[in-house]
């Protein structure tokens, strides 16, 4: 049934983020459900890019994708160009982490948040 709701549906907005990072390249890219572990937020939705500019582009279509939908971003974070190898999006109830590949392997999410289910995904 949830597979009815709409896009903008806190329950189907991971997975709509997920296609958007897929389908602009981003690797890897994965939803993990947090709503049984008590966590801070319902979803983390975690994907890889390929350099700076691909971190920016992908944080530029999640910016469009929130104003066409009228969702607040709460809170970005972001360091100086070329620095910057992880990103955190906060939603509220869904978070967005964009790393780099070697930010990826050594902060280790997935492990971290090994409890949390992962969320099929329409990928």
């Amino acid at each position: 049934m949830e597979d009815m709701l709409p896009e903008t549906s806190a329950a189907n907005i991971p997975n709509a983020l997920a296609g958007l990072l897929n389908d602009h390249r981003g690797t890897d890219v994965i939803v993990l459900d947090l709503r049984e572990m008590g966590a801070w937020t319902d979803f983390f939705v975690i994907a890889t890019s390929a350099s700076d500019a691909h971190m920016n582009g992908l944080e530029r279509h999640i910016k469009d994708f929130c104003l066409e939908r009228e969702i607040e971003i709460l809170r970005r974070s972001r360091k100086p160009d070329g620095e910057d190898e992880w990103r955190i999006i906060d939603l509220g109830p869904t978070v967005i982490h964009l790393f780099s590949r070697r930010a990826r392997d050594f902060y280790d999410l997935e492990r971290l948040y090994s409890m949390a289910l992962t969320v099929p995904s329409n990928l």
